[in-house]
């Protein structure tokens, strides 16, 4: 059944412009995962509206462009707050994504932004002293995630990644050792760039620094590694980045990033 889900979803992707389900998602469902929140509505046999969430992951409903306006997106998120259900994603943060929230009682709690950059002149390459960036291996595997789990100990998503994650990651089609930046200081791994090419597009897709380097540059310099890289193969770059995360946004912005879209978390109000 997880071929279904991905049918509606490319579907409402061509139509909206935006995918409604995030790569965790589609990585769970294409893993066949037991999903916490697997809720379909179906019409004559189709399925035409549907709800998901792997592990604990907030919710991403979503209804098929030819049955909207008939009340199901609202039947679905009301559904499943009476289930207890209480955090919502609306990827693109569309008008009538703002519409259901206000009709079921949800309020914005959360905000993602996708900045993007048309490929500019290079940045500058300033590393560190003392610090090599290279191209990951696979032995970096373990070193690599620990980093992670020390850069983004505060992050609900990312922060969660373990090694089993990592792995489904890298075997994805679009991965490329070579678009991996690992960062070492000393031989041990402080920091990486994850850089990711897919379908004429790149993307800024993990910056991560360990908390002893905070402050020396290694964030700049590693993006700005990554850009170029990404510069020489696709002419535009996104990332995602937390609306409220000031350093960040003005380190992106210095680097040519503006706004594109936004993805939206909405949660249930008291």
């Amino acid at each position: 059944m997880s071929g279904t889900l991905e049918r509606l979803a490319k579907r409402i992707a061509a139509f909206d412009g935006v995918a409604p389900l995030n790569e965790a998602s589609l990585l769970a469902i294409a893993a066949d995962d037991e999903a916490r929140v697997d809720l379909r509505i179906e019409s004559a046999g189709e399925v035409v509206a549907a709800a998901y969430a792997p592990a604990d992951a907030p919710v991403e409903a979503f209804v098929d462009p030819r049955f909207r306006r008939g009340g199901l997106g609202t039947r679905l998120v009301l559904s499943l707050r009476a289930d207890g259900e209480r955090r919502f994603w609306a990827h693109g943060d569309l008008p009538s994504a703002q519409a259901l929230a206000r009709a079921t009682g949800l309020r914005a709690a959360r905000t993602l932004l996708i900045l993007r950059r048309e490929r500019a002149a290079p940045p500058p390459d300033r590393v560190p002293e003392g610090i090599t960036i290279r191209s990951f291996t696979d032995a970096d595997a373990e070193a690599v995630v620990a980093v992670n789990a020390r850069a983004f100990t505060d992050h609900p998503e990312q922060g969660a990644m373990d090694l089993t994650d990592f792995r489904r990651r890298t075997g994805a089609d679009w991965f490329d050792p070579a678009g991996l930046f690992v960062a070492e200081r000393e031989g041990r791994i402080v920091g990486f760039h994850w850089t990711k090419v897919e379908d004429g597009c790149g993307e800024v897709y993990v910056v991560g620094v360990d908390p002893s380097e905070h402050g020396c540059g290694l964030g700049t310099a590693l993006t700005a590694r990554g850009l170029r890289h990404l510069d020489a193969l696709v002419p535009v770059v996104d990332l995602y980045v937390e609306a409220d995360n000031a350093a960040a946004l003005t380190l992106y912005r210095n680097l040519g990033f503006t706004e594109h879209a936004r993805d939206t978390l909405y949660e249930a109000t008291p």
